[in-house]
């Protein structure tokens, strides 16, 4: 009989226990305020989730909720620092192979000439060269895609060309007036971050690096073993235009410069604890006097390098302020390929500086104008306007330095007025003077092979008659008229073209080459290291 009544009751007071225990929930959550879980429990939906269900289920047209999904991350990370940013999944394997210093593809570079792909350089021993392309050749079709003859981006074209190591891609190329078949086979092809490394005179060595990816310094210490072979004593660095890149590949370039276990640059951040990096090892130039050579494009890992052998006074910094960023990111892959690269934590050289300039969270635009902002306030033309009004610092030798917003050089080497075209016309010029190099190193390929040297280059373009009439008659049917530019830049434009038929000839090498034969801020630095 007991046993009966128990089954009898037991539902109601189960019902009457859950209904207490409703009740006492209800009221522990009123008390519990902001820290209360929310109606979706486990779930832990955010308000952001819930409406892009809402509109996904409920709203009155069809709508790409993952691009609406986008612009909210964008929106999101655009309140933080001007470095955080989302990169689309499309955009991701670009982004890597900067990083990894190689890319999968046929090894040419090409430009779009009246509609149609020319092959303006080649990689010596390179996928395409192997197959018998030649600089000139016209790619008409790529994979049955007819890339020649229409309006085609830029970013296309590239992607028809890259593709999987040992795929084959099968071209249809114009040479010579006659039309011809070619089968290219992918392979691996390495974005080189030493773009010149030889000795500029007796003793003296340079070297340019323009990024810091995973090969940077791998690639920098076989220019320094064969130079020293060559009989390098003094080294000029240029960083230049190097936006960073790699921290570690920086750091380990400064060991090679600095002697025991000094210091290189220490990272923190509010998740991140404090990490030190120190030269762990001897080093293959630790004595050699070393010119350093920055500007406003010179940001990150180049800065890391600059900042700490301007602290152990182990170089002397010339050129202008460095760009002034101090963030460190980290990136982050999310579930539908792309990723987002966040800060994490700041840089600071050995003395405790902080390379980072002044930003105003949300104002990415501003953040980006500060450069620009230089050129209008006369921070480029003149030294003394690129005084810090940042927190002194003193480097381990006493002299004064500056923290909050780059590097300042030990030696300011203003921007040259009269080197500058026309702001409104700069990208014009660039593309006029390197179609018109093209053309000309077509026309006068054999004789041009001859040259050996960036003297004879020199005597043979810049001061030939011929080649300036060719150029004129070039920049012609841009509506150019060169006749009515100031001799400097009649002068400038000559001494640009001359510096891309180099390019043709040389690679990135040869331009750079031509190029430092007047380089103010080169000139300067083998001044300097001469006394």
């Amino acid at each position: 009989m007991n046993q009966k009544k128990v089954q009898v009751w037991l539902p109601v007071l189960l019902s009457v226990a859950l209904m207490l225990g409703m009740f006492f929930g209800y009221k522990l959550k009123d008390n519990m305020g902001a820290y209360s879980p929310s109606f979706f429990g486990k779930s832990q939906r955010t308000s952001l989730q819930e409406i892009l269900e809402l509109v996904k289920q409920r709203y009155v047209d069809t709508v790409n909720v993952d691009s609406l999904g986008y612009f909210a991350i964008e929106d999101v990370l655009s309140q933080l620092d001007p470095h955080s940013i989302y990169i689309a999944p499309q955009e991701v394997q670009k982004v890597n192979e900067d990083m990894q210093g190689n890319f999968q593809g046929i090894g040419i570079e090409f430009n779009m000439i009246d509609d149609t792909v020319h092959v303006t350089a080649i990689m010596d021993k390179g996928p395409a060269a192997n197959a018998g392309i030649v600089v000139g050749d016209q790619i008409l079709i790529a994979n049955d895609s007819v890339i020649s003859g229409k309006k085609r981006m830029y970013e296309d074209i590239r992607k028809i060309f890259r593709g999987a190591k040992g795929t084959e891609i099968r071209t249809v190329i114009y040479r010579n007036k006659q039309q011809k078949e070619i089968s290219i086979k992918r392979g691996i092809i390495p974005i080189k971050s030493a773009e010149a490394a030889y000795m500029i005179e007796a003793g003296i060595a340079y070297i340019r690096l323009n990024k810091f990816s995973s090969t940077t310094y791998e690639e920098f210490m076989e220019n320094m073993e064969r130079l020293q072979k060559e009989g390098m004593q003094k080294l000029i660095l240029d960083l230049r235009g190097n936006g960073g890149g790699m921290l570690d590949d920086a750091v380990q370039i400064a060991d090679e410069f600095l002697s025991g276990n000094k210091d290189i640059v220490y990272t923190e951040g509010k998740s991140y604890p404090r990490q030190n990096y120190t030269a762990r090892r001897p080093g293959l130039f630790e004595e050699g006097k070393l010119i350093l050579l920055i500007d406003e494009g010179s940001a990150s890992a180049s800065e890391v390098l600059a900042g700490a052998l301007q602290d152990w006074d182990r170089a002397i910094i010339l050129g202008r302020r460095s760009f002034g960023k101090g963030l460190v990111q980290e990136q982050f892959s999310l579930s539908d390929g792309s990723a987002v690269r966040l800060t994490i934590s700041r840089y600071y050289t050995p003395i405790g500086r902080s390379i980072q300039k002044p930003y105003t969270r949300g104002n990415k635009d501003g953040y980006r104008n500060e450069v620009t902002e230089r050129y209008s306030n006369g921070e480029l033309f003149h030294g003394d306007s690129a005084a810090h009004n940042g927190k002194k610092y003193k480097t381990k030798g006493g002299r004064p330095v500056y923290g909050g917003g780059g590097i300042s050089p030990d030696i300011y080497v203003a921007v040259d007025s009269a080197e500058l075209f026309p702001r409104d016309k700069k990208q014009l010029y660039r593309e006029m003077i390197s179609q018109a190099a093209y053309y000309y190193y077509l026309q006068n390929k054999n004789s041009l092979q001859n040259i050996k040297t960036t003297d004879q280059l020199q005597q043979t373009v810049l001061n030939n008659p011929a080649a300036w009439n060719f150029l004129k008659t070039a920049a012609l049917k841009d509506s150019i008229q060169t006749d009515a530019l100031p001799a400097q830049q009649q002068q400038l434009l000559r001494q640009h073209f001359t510096n891309m038929v180099g390019r043709q000839l040389w690679h990135s090498e040869g331009y750079i080459k031509m190029k430092n034969l007047n380089d103010p801020l080169v000139q300067k630095a083998l001044a300097e290291i001469k006394k």
